[in-house]
């Protein structure tokens, strides 16, 4: 006995589909000219971590489906939520979809939108046919996430996604932002929750004119004397070290710390505190090196290490390059 089954609204569907909220996602590639593509997306779903895998859908009606149906890699970019506006111009039939947005290449070569929630840069791992869309399954060859707020999309409009930072989320993969800011002939440390002391953390590669301690506390440091102060490794299995030698900014007196934040004179460091022995010599060689105002820089290798001294004052790029 044959049993029929009542057809599927495909637009009762499309909503019902809609009513799971979801992340925007915009999906780029180049084609066979060396054209920059993308569009929107928000098929995305994280499929496995060894090896790192993930998939996107791409409708074959769309514009750039031959593109990543011929491409051998592409890049997922989440959005945040002063993204709309980029979101708009990727759902377009605009021609020109890349000329007002920033992108850069980082490990396969394709477009990585610039100012991203997240990206993912990717080689094709498989492809697979399903239905009106083709199902794209990368392999993640290289990573970045931000602080900021995703942009979330539900019921067919964008939605606000209320995300505060966890503690001692980082955005830099692979990466530890620390800074060691100077005060008052004293250095800013942050309790580890171990019972010991490490240095405060960023959320940029960059060095940044605001370190934020808690999401309602935040330093404000002098842009002239910020600067690279040490480069290293702990063990193979952990994240590197990119360590920024700062001050507080010169209209700046030093406010009141949120729990777990303490500055330490240069002579109170508690260095047998200190988790590891290279933030260990990083804060010894710091107080020997402030007292003559010659800093260096250290960059770690597998024979001990580069060392340069930073001679002079700093200042800006452009007062240097205008004369």
């Amino acid at each position: 006995m044959n049993e029929t089954h009542p057809a599927i609204d495909p637009i009762a569907l499309r909503k019902a589909f809609g009513t799971f909220v979801t992340g925007v996602t915009i999906v780029t590639t180049y084609d066979a000219d060396g054209n920059p593509r993308g569009m929107t997306a928000n098929s995305f779903t994280s499929v496995s971590l060894d090896p790192p895998l993930l998939l996107i859908c791409v409708g074959k009606s769309a514009a750039s489906y031959e593109a990543f149906c011929q491409t051998e890699s592409f890049a997922v970019n989440f959005l945040h939520e002063g993204q709309v506006d980029v979101s708009g111009i990727f759902a377009s039939k605009t021609a020109d979809k890349f000329g007002s947005v920033r992108h850069h290449r980082v490990h396969t070569g394709a477009p990585v939108l610039a100012d991203s929630l997240s990206w993912f840069d990717c080689t094709v791992f498989n492809r697979v046919e399903a239905g009106d869309h083709v199902i794209l399954i990368g392999e993640v060859r290289a990573f970045g996430t931000s602080p900021q707020a995703p942009l979330g999309f539900c019921r067919g409009r964008y939605a606000s996604v209320k995300d505060p930072l966890p503690e001692g989320w980082l955005e830099a993969q692979g990466m530890v932002i620390g800074y060691l800011v100077e005060a008052n002939n004293s250095v800013l440390l942050r309790a580890d929750g171990k019972g010991g002391w490490v240095l405060p953390v960023g959320r940029k590669r960059r060095a940044d004119t605001e370190l934020k301690l808690k999401e309602d506390s935040a330093l404000s440091l002098h842009p002239d004397a910020t600067f690279l102060y040490s480069v290293y490794d702990v063990a193979d299995t952990d994240p590197g070290h990119l360590i920024y030698r700062a001050e507080l900014s010169s209209h700046t007196s030093v406010p009141e710390l949120p729990e777990g934040y303490r500055f330490f004179p240069i002579d109170e460091i508690p260095y047998d505190l200190i988790p590891t022995r290279e933030l260990q010599a990083v804060l010894r060689r710091y107080t020997r090196e402030r007292q003559d105002r010659s800093f260096g820089i250290y960059m770690d290798s597998g024979d001990g290490g580069r060392f340069a001294t930073i001679d002079g004052q700093a200042r800006p790029w452009s007062n240097a390059i205008s004369k």
